[in-house]
């Protein structure tokens, strides 16, 4: 269904929930400096860029993603930024050094764990790293809030993700959660073009489009149970 889910979420504004306050809150917490170096890794189209540029405002913005498409995307509107280097690429090889490394729901694919194990060699001295990920917000989930994250086999509290963290060499700074605005700015416009998409799809374009309805559906359900928890790090 990849081919599907990318026809789906070709051109939208963002590729994971989120909002251009949690990078202001995560550059502060991060203390992240005006012409400091930082990477965006796993950037989509760049729907943090712009946050990013703004939290160091005489600094410089790497924006790495594999799916090339996503990034032609990001050089129609940063392209000729000189400010911003467009890169596609497997952001498991970047190498900085960067003050900064930024990664909105995307360490979920190489686990925290590995994420900050592979990426540490590309902070530099006092650098930082901010990720959003799974987590469960309460003791007893519902199968519901489960659901949504089909089978993800890290899912875990605030807490396990700590350890992860740890079990990495680095500390937690400061955590929150991703609100309820940065779903749903993710959310809606997936949804108008599902409602585009449901003219004339065949079978395999429908169960993608359901796919996509049902974790909308059940986000909104469990929303009080689970979501991206945002954690800021250092290294130890």
């Amino acid at each position: 269904m990849m081919e599907e889910f990318f026809t789906i979420h070709a051109g939208l504004p963002r590729q994971g929930p989120g909002e251009t306050s949690d990078v202001a809150w995560a550059a502060e917490q991060a203390g992240v400096k005006p012409d400091a170096a930082i990477c965006d890794a796993g950037s989509g189209p760049g729907g943090d860029v712009g946050a990013l540029l703004r939290a160091a405002p005489s600094g410089h913005v790497t924006a790495i993603d594999m799916h090339a498409p996503f990034i032609d995307e990001a050089k129609t509107r940063f392209g000729e930024n000189p400010r911003v280097t467009l890169i596609a690429g497997d952001m498991a090889e970047i190498s900085g050094p960067f003050d900064f490394i930024w990664s909105a729901g995307a360490a979920y694919f190489l686990g925290v764990e590995g994420a900050l194990t592979l990426w540490r060699k590309a902070l530099a001295a006092g650098g930082a790293v901010a990720f959003s990920e799974p987590c469960l917000f309460i003791d007893t989930p519902s199968d519901g809030a489960i659901a949504m994250w089909d089978g993800y086999p890290r899912l875990t509290n605030a807490a396990g993700i700590a350890e992860q963290v740890a079990a990495a060499g680095f500390e937690t700074i400061a955590t929150k959660p991703v609100s309820d605005i940065g779903w749903e700015s993710y959310y809606r416009p997936i949804e108008a073009r599902v409602a585009e998409l449901r003219i004339g799809a065949d079978a395999a374009m429908t169960q993608a489009l359901d796919a996509e309805e049902r974790e909308i559906a059940l986000w909104r359900a469990h929303r009080a149970e689970t979501g991206y928890l945002l954690s800021v790090v250092r290294p130890l």
